[in-house]
Order: C-alpha cells, then sequence, then structure tokens
C-alpha cells in the first residue's frame, strides 16, 4: 500500500501521516526527515543537499528525487510507504510513477488534504514555536500554560518569519499555482481522492480509511479488516 499525501502549508499532513503510519503499520517518509538525516549522517547526497541549503538555493529535483528513491529502496518500505512532502512538482511525480513502474507494484493513491484558505491562515499565524526546546504551540489550539512562555523550559516563545501572516497568504498562493499541474496529473489517472481536513485528526483519519478502502477493494479486491491493515497485501 502505497499513500502519497498532499495538501497545502497547514492542512495536518504531518499530524495524519503520523497517525496512518500508527493504524497502518507503514513508514511515515517526511521528506524533511529525510533531508535532515542525510544532512547529518553527511551522506553523498546529504553533503550535496547541505551545500544548496547553505547557498540559499532550493534542492533541485534531482537530489530530491535522488534523496526519496534511496529512501524507498530500504527494506521497511517493502509492504508500502506513506509519503508526505513529496512529490512537489510535476517532475517529481513522473519519477515516483517510474519508480513504480520498475518495481513493478500498483501506483500509490494521492490523497488531497484540504481546508478553507481562512483555516489555514489561522492554523499557520497562530503557530509559536519554542527557540530553545523546539516545542510548538498555538495561540488558540493549544497555548502554553503562561502566555507567551514555553511550558517546557521556560523560554520566550516566538512566531517563525515564515508563519507571518502576510508570508502564509503568499506561500498558499504559490503553493496553488504549483500544484496544478500536479493535481492533474493524478487526476487523470484516476488517483486523486479529496478529504476534507477542516474536523478533528480523528476523524479525518476515519475518512481516509474508508477512502483507502473504497480505493484498493477496486484495484485489487482487498479490504481492511478492523484494525485498519488490508485483508490481502
Amino acid at each position: 500500500m502505497r499513500l502519497i499525501l498532499l495538501g497545502p502549508p497547514g492542512a495536518g499532513k504531518g499530524v495524519i501521516a503520523k497517525l496512518l503510519s500508527e493504524k497502518l503499520s507503514l513508514p511515515h517518509i517526511s521528506t524533511g526527515d529525510i533531508l535532515r538525516r542525510a544532512i547529518n549522517e553527511e551522506t553523498p547526497l546529504g553533503r550535496d543537499a547541505k551545500a544548496c541549503v547553505e547557498s540559499g538555493g532550493l534542492l533541485s529535483n534531482e537530489i530530491m528525487i535522488s534523496l526519496i528513491k534511496e529512501r524507498l529502496s530500504a527494506t521497511d518500505c517493502e509492504r508500502g510507504f506513506i509519503l508526505d512532502g513529496f512529490p512537489r512538482t510535476l517532475n517529481q511525480a513522473k519519477a515516483l510513477s517510474n519508480m513504480e513502474a520498475a518495481s513493478g507494484v500498483a501506483p500509490g493513491i494521492a490523497i488531497n488534504l484540504d481546508a478553507p484558505r481562512e483555516v489555514l491562515i489561522s492554523r499557520l499565524s497562530g503557530r509559536r514555536v519554542c527557540p530553545s526546546c523546539q516545542a510548538l504551540y498555538h495561540v488558540e489550539n493549544m497555548p502554553p500554560r503562561k502566555e507567551g512562555i514555553c511550558d517546557g523550559c521556560g523560554s520566550q516563545i516566538v512566531i517563525r518569519e515564515d508563519d507571518q501572516e502576510s508570508v502564509v497568504k503568499e506561500r498558499l498562493l504559490r503553493y496553488e499555482e504549483e500544484v496544478k499541474s500536479l493535481f492533474e496529473f493524478y487526476k487523470e489517472r484516476n488517483l486523486l481522492k479529496e478529504v476534507n481536513s477542516n474536523m478533528e485528526p480523528e476523524k479525518v483519519l476515519k475518512n481516509i480509511l474508508k477512502v483507502i478502502d473504497d480505493s484498493y477493494q477496486v484495484q485489487t479486491g482487498d479490504r481492511l479488516n478492523q484494525s485498519g491493515k488490508l485483508y490481502c497485501c
């Protein structure tokens, strides 16, 4: 089972990916985690990525695709995986499709987590982070016990530059432009599924499991059992 989580910043991809990973016993593959690990371990690809990041440039499709290809070749991905943050471009989607074809497996389902723009802006612009211990908060949904102060280490929490409301709006506009061709790619292959993420994570998870169940039943005749596992994989 191969799942691709798409959605704008603030849609909750990371949270939902972790819930799906626990429910389906599949690895949650985050491009951010892969990148940090490669850089920390100073792998050849990690060194290339680090040089790109330190120079202020954007990671090329080639580097990102190579990092993903390397990660997907690991043994824990043999039963499938949950991709969070990849693909982001049409070229990346085509590269992933080629990987699947080369492996002789069915293409993964692309699940788009959608929410109203005002909800996304509120989620992102309300985020706060502790610069010392990296604890995350939200001014409305998860505030610290003492206003402006980290519960864990007592440091002053801050708003990240890319969570400023004006920056958030620009990020969302840029995302909408970037994903048009990506969505069309998966729509043409009847692989794009829409799920409303403007609700509690547990409800989003339940709806996604229903989408997965229906999609894999059509593809393979298999269905999820009560624990969320496919009867046949």
